[in-house]
């Protein structure tokens, strides 16, 4: 391929990514299955835009692969794997014996050869990390006992992709040349146990060089404040790697991923990281171009209740294994149901897999292109699965869930002040308010936070704030105020909808994020507002403006006009919040009124000086 034809080629693998990402992202199918569906796209398949040269291009492209695999060993700390240990290994462990047995069985019971079938179970064994998690993220659900045991499994499926590309090498089931094959080395002269010592010093080697010396020289790097050359080095250590582990015959994955770990503890972790990451993300998306253009869309096609039927064994068999174990491991039949079909797809690092795979002489070329097939049908019903489990069924078991939940019995409780969510900003609420002789009645659905919280003398009491029963056994219809303080601001929306219905006469006083956040907690009902960041941010400016030279009355009397302007505009912009068009003009206007206003006070142009100060009470 000359020049030119590289930079055209450049040009329509970029262009179908920036169209196609962001539309499947907006419809919530993720980004990999977009990238999956531009390569589609510009493929043979459809536009015919690319061809022969994707083979190629997915080689090179498998290098993100490595670097996701550095990046993964640099976020395994020890403590995280220490406190997610049970899980870790119970439920991730078990999910991934158990799920491997199962589609290897089935892969034998349709006449494949054991070693292909056990490659298939493995590869099937895997769920799409990005997908479960970007999932869990937008919908709050990260600290659920649903989204910690998601992350549990997801950890340890991405800690054995590390044995399992060991491990494909010995399931070859085709004598490949030295060209073409993966397992081609350097040291493939020497015996077998002069090839087992040289690999085992290799590894050791890298150990050692990670745990000594690689630290001193990121350290020396930092220190000449020149970032590309930092990043250089990052480059150069997971290129490094890969070539030296593929010189002994070794998974390049397997080296980078052994650094990462040993960097993990590393200061300079979040900088490898950061340089790491963009050229990881690049690749990763190259990588799934790649396989959408060379994915054989006639074999839907020309097969659709062969391909159907593989996406159902696939869907079905993985959830069920999953619901039983979230059964074993005692989560909610709710969370466990969104754990189990959450899960159900297969993941993005099987396309890595089969492409190992078929190059290896593991898995024959047709067989593979079934498999790709049905694992990217399995990815993009994942975001209708949930959205379908949310709509007819969620509502119905959450209410049969909680009521089998022991929730404390509250009797009869009388405070004035109820506050709903005892975290970071409920926390600080309660204290106050505790100091001043107020007593509160606190509810908290986190097990651990209300056992902690007690110990402390604090009463609190775990349950479900938005159960309509529990808040009239805390004392709503008699309080005067609700703090809604919940962290799920899905949750939070919840509430304050329940307390309107059934409580109109409480006052609410909700936190929210942001200002987005605040308008639609103020469409719902609440009747004050409080963006968790506002006074914080403002105390710190006021610090600032004195660090620079303002007086300290005049630090002062700044933030407390910004306070009344940013409160006063607050609720004019809430008027016009849907006309986006007015809402801009409105906004920027306040903006430039704000800003005459501050070149006022800066100018000493009169007024008392005390004078909106009472604006720093909200």
């Amino acid at each position: 391929m000359g020049e030119t034809g590289f930079f055209v080629q450049a040009l329509i693998y970029l262009t179908a990514a920036i169209l196609m990402v962001p539309i499947a992202h907006k419809l919530g199918l993720g980004s990999v299955l977009g990238y999956l569906l531009a390569g589609i796209g510009i493929g043979p398949a459809m536009l015919g835009l690319v061809g022969a040269e994707g083979e190629a291009l997915m080689h090179f492209a498998e290098f993100g692969v490595v670097m996701m695999l550095f990046v993964i060993g640099l976020e395994l700390e020890l403590d995280l794997l220490w406190r997610l240990k049970v899980w870790l290994l119970g439920l991730g462990g078990l999910q991934v014996v158990i799920t491997t047995i199962f589609f290897s069985l089935i892969s034998i019971f349709f006449a494949i050869d054991w070693k292909p079938a056990l490659a298939i179970g493995m590869i099937l064994s895997l769920s799409s990390t990005a997908i479960v998690l970007q999932t869990l993220k937008e919908k709050g659900l990260m600290k659920s006992l649903s989204g910690q045991a998601s992350f549990s499994v997801l950890l340890f499926q991405d800690m054995a992709v590390i044995p399992m590309l060991a491990i494909f090498p010995l399931l070859a089931t085709v004598s490949l040349s030295s060209e073409g094959s993966h397992s081609s080395s350097m040291i493939q002269q020497y015996p077998a146990w002069m090839q087992g010592m040289i690999i085992i010093s290799t590894i050791c080697a890298i150990i050692l060089v990670g745990k000594f010396l690689l630290s001193p020289l990121f350290r020396v790097l930092a220190n000449t404040g020149l970032r590309e050359v930092f990043t250089g080095a990052s480059l150069l250590l997971v290129i490094s790697i890969s070539l030296l582990m593929g010189a002994i015959g070794l998974s390049a994955a397997l080296g980078t991923f052994l650094a990462g770990v040993v960097l993990a503890s590393s200061e300079f972790r979040h900088e490898l990281e950061s340089d790491i990451e963009p050229f990881k993300g690049l690749l990763l998306g190259l990588f799934f171009l790649s396989v959408g253009a060379s994915m054989n869309v006639d074999v839907i096609f020309q097969n659709p209740l062969k391909i159907s039927a593989i996406v159902f064994v696939i869907i079905a068999g993985k959830a069920l294994i999953l619901l039983l174990l979230g059964l074993v491991f005692r989560i909610p039949l709710d969370q466990n149901l969104y754990f189990a079909l959450g899960l159900s797809q297969v993941g993005e690092f099987s396309f890595v897999l089969f492409s190992y795979s078929e190059q290896n002489g593991i898995l024959p070329h047709d067989l593979v292109s079934s498999l790709v097939a049905s694992v990217a049908i399995s990815m993009a019903l994942t975001p209708i699965i949930l959205l379908l489990y949310e709509k007819l069924f969620k509502n119905l078991l959450e209410d049969d869930s909680k009521n089998k939940l022991e929730s404390d019995k509250i009797e009869n409780e009388e405070n004035p002040v109820i506050i709903a969510g005892f975290g970071k900003f409920g926390n600080m609420i309660g204290r106050f308010l505790r100091v001043n002789g107020i007593a509160v009645t606190v509810l908290d659905y986190d097990a651990d936070r209300v056992s902690m919280l007690r110990k402390f003398d604090f009463k609190v009491y775990f349950g479900d704030a938005t159960r309509s029963e529990l808040l009239s056994g805390a004392g709503a219809g008699k309080a005067k105020l609700l703090i809604a303080a919940l962290d799920s601001f899905e949750k939070q929306k919840e509430l304050i909808d329940i307390v309107k219905k059934h409580f109109p006469q409480l006052k609410i006083l909700a936190r929210a994020g942001d200002r987005e956040e605040a308008y639609e907690l103020k469409e719902l009902g609440a009747d004050l507002v409080y963006r968790e960041t506002r006074e914080t941010a403002i105390e710190l400016g006021i610090d600032a403006l004195k660090d620079l030279g303002f007086r300290s009355y005049q630090a002062r009397r700044a933030a407390s006009t910004f306070l009344k302007h940013d409160t006063d505009s607050f609720d004019e912009l809430y008027e016009h919040r849907k006309d986006r068009k007015v809402y801009i003009s409105l906004a920027k206007q306040r903006t430039a009124e704000l800003e005459r206003l501050m070149r006022v006070d800066t100018g000493e142009s009169g007024g008392d000086l005390n004078e909106g100060w009472s604006g720093l009470e909200r």
